[in-house]
């Protein structure tokens, strides 16, 4: 039974290490190109499902003209 609990024990052990290499605690912040990564999907498929297709492509041409400065 001991033998058991060891091999649990250390399997979550393992789980946690992979979970935070290295044992450290996330900032909880991440890359800006991550974020966009992640937004750009769901801001595509509203602008198809609601039709604001060219609103989009406005504030786009927007965010690029600050971005080329």
């Amino acid at each position: 039974m001991a033998e058991t609990s060891g091999r649990t024990a250390l399997r979550a052990q393992g789980r946690r290490a992979a979970v935070v290499p290295g044992g450290q605690q996330s900032s909880g912040t991440r890359h800006p190109l991550v974020a966009v990564a992640m937004v750009l999907p769901l801001a595509f498929l509203l602008a198809v499902v609601f039709g604001g297709w060219e609103a989009v492509m406005t504030q786009a041409s927007s965010v690029v003209g600050m971005l080329g400065r």
